[in-house]
């Protein structure tokens, strides 16, 4: 199994960037992606972003330009770095990874960092 932790949540003004953070533990060697997924209240979670094992990146069409996506195997994190930061933005902000074969494909979660964005 894979555990995720996350951290760089915060209060944050308009305009603004925070960094969050992501560390995996256990079974890290059968991690094919990682990725960001984000839940504003009274909405589905949503993809925020992903990189691939070979460091290609994805990321949803309300953060392109303004989000990115990085990934260190060898510390084992992943970083979601949030510039421009709008209002839209304010969520509970998961990360992801994506086992491969040897994990049986799942999906594994964080706990959740809460992001705010408000002046």
């Amino acid at each position: 199994q894979v555990q995720l932790v996350e951290s760089g949540g915060g209060l944050v003004q308009p305009g603004g960037s925070l960094r969050l953070s992501c560390v995996a533990s256990g079974s890290i060697f059968g991690i094919n992606s990682m990725g960001w997924y984000r839940q504003a209240p009274g909405k589905q979670r949503e993809l925020v972003g992903i990189i691939a094992n070979g460091r290609g990146t994805n990321y949803a069409d309300p953060v392109k330009g303004r989000f990115t996506i990085s990934r260190n195997n060898g510390a084992n994190m992943v970083y979601l770095q949030a510039n421009n930061l709008k209002p839209d933005d304010t969520a509970v902000y998961y990360c992801n990874a994506v086992g491969d074969r040897r994990l049986g494909f799942q999906n594994f979660w964080g706990q959740g960092t809460q992001v705010t964005v408000s002046s």
